[in-house]
Parts: structure tokens; sequence; C-alpha cells
């Protein structure tokens, strides 16, 4: 699946921006050219018309198409078909907040369609697509986070679900790395207090991540600084224990040495509370 994922519409399916493909071509009549816009027309013409612009990558036009399938023949099977089509028309256009709210509308018009699952996709990709650097505010971060595991929730099994679970991994690293941007300039402006703070968030509740080594060796360098030197070595010790070969253990390891300390486990530390399964 690329990142574009794949439509399915009964399930049409749609490779991504460069090739679509329609699994089911319709045999339609072509639509004369002299009819304004507005004018009521045969719900085959108006869903031939939305994928003609579809194939021909004009997306925004495609959505507007496929919204108005939806105007004129609201109690049409075509109708259902075009509200997805249309989330995912806005999604390629790069309209991810129109994509949100039309892939949103159909789920709660239609929950119990073979198409939900694809639905719900689309809401996640739209969020997890506008993700910014860890500098910036996470919240549509989270939003994506909150979505992807919304769909593997509902969906286990989809062809999605799979996706889905990648792209948490990826989301869930991405928030651990604004902890980390936070907590080292804490650090760096002698705030150890906020900083042990944000590299605990990282330990505790993103220790799946690639940032927990060196939250640990932080940790182990703020509880140094403060002179809590049980911590410092738990935090150095669990490290040791967990990453042995990582370069963020050897500078733990030296700073501690540096202070005629070893690492230890202190087991009523916190840290030693939140890695206890690993013990």
């Amino acid at each position: 699946m690329d990142k574009k994922g794949n439509v399915q519409l009964n399930i049409l399916k749609f490779p991504g921006k460069a090739a679509i493909c329609l699994l089911i071509p319709l045999v339609l009549a072509a639509c004369s050219s002299d009819e304004p816009v507005y004018q009521e027309r045969p719900v085959q013409e108006l869903y031939n018309q939305a994928l003609a612009e579809l194939n021909d990558e004009n997306y925004r036009g495609a959505a507007e198409a496929f919204d108005e399938v939806e105007r004129q023949h609201p109690y049409s099977v075509w109708a259902t078909k075009a509200q997805v089509m249309s989330a995912f028309a806005y999604y390629q256009s790069n309209e991810y907040d129109q994509a949100i709210l039309a892939a949103e509308r159909f789920i709660e018009l239609h929950p119990g369609n073979k198409d939900a699952a694809y639905a719900y996709y689309l809401v996640a990709i739209s969020y997890y697509e506008q993700i910014t650097g860890v500098e910036r505010d996470q919240k549509v971060t989270r939003q994506a986070l909150d979505a992807l595991q919304n769909l593997v929730r509902r969906f286990p099994n989809s062809e999605y679900a799979q996706d889905a679970r990648l792209k948490i991994d990826l989301t869930r690293d991405h928030l651990a790395g604004k902890e980390m941007t936070v907590g080292r300039y804490y650090l760096n402006h002698k705030y150890m207090v906020g900083a042990i703070n944000r590299f605990r968030i990282v330990v505790e509740q993103y220790q799946t991540t690639t940032h927990v080594p060196e939250a640990l060796h932080r940790l182990t360098e703020a509880y140094l600084t403060l002179g809590i030197t049980n911590e410092a070595k738990t935090a150095a010790a669990v490290l040791g224990y967990n990453f042995p070969g990582s370069e963020w253990y050897q500078d733990s390891y030296a700073l501690l040495e540096k202070n005629y300390l070893k690492p230890e486990i202190d087991e009523d530390s916190w840290i030693v509370k939140a890695w206890k399964t690993v013990f």
C-alpha cells in the first residue's frame, strides 16, 4: 500500500495519484455540452462525469462532481458511493479538512457500509499527512494517532489496518520526539525539573520508540545535576540493561564514573516501576 493508500468502492481501487484504475467501468450516456451544470441530469451521467474528472486527475472537479451526484439524487445507490468517492477526491487534491468532513459524514450516515473501513482510513491518513516537524504544535499528530487507533480498533482485520499500525508507530515516535525536543531545551537552560518531566513522559508512555535510550541518558544527566544520585544511577542501570550497546549508555556510564558512581538499581525508583516487566 503506497502513501496515498487504496480506495475501494465495492470495492473500487485507486492505486494512487499517478495512476487511477476504475475496476468497474460504467457504460453511460455522453453528457450534452450545452447543458448548464445546475440542471438536473441522470445519476449515471453525473457519476460518469465525476469518474472522468478523477481519471484526468482533476481531483477538485471530481470532488465537486461527486457532491453533485448526492445533491441531485440523494436517495440513489450512487449517492452513497459518491459520498466516499468525494472524500477520496478531496484527499487526492490535498484538501484534507474537506476530506475529513466528507469521510466523517459518510461514516455517520452509513456506519455499516462495506466502505466504512476505508472512510475511517481516509480520516486517519488526512490527519497523518498534515503532521509537521517536532518543533511545532503536535495537535494534528495526536489527532492522527487517535484516528489511526480508532481504525485498528474497529477494523483490525481490514486491509487498511496493517498500514495504520505502521503509521501508529511512526506517529508515537514523532510525539516522543516532541517531548525530547522540549526536554533538551529545558536541560540546556538548567530547568532540570521541567526536563525530567518531559523525559519521564518518553520513558513511561513511549517505551517502544527510538527516543528511549537518549531519554534515559538525559534523566541520568538531569538527576545527577540535581544531586539525586539514586535516580541517576537507576536511569543508567535501566539504560544499560535494555540497551547495553547504546552510545547513550556509554555516555551515562562515563558521566557516573566521573562522579565516582556506577549504575545501580533502586527498586523504589519510578523508573524501575515503569520498566518492571523487563527485569
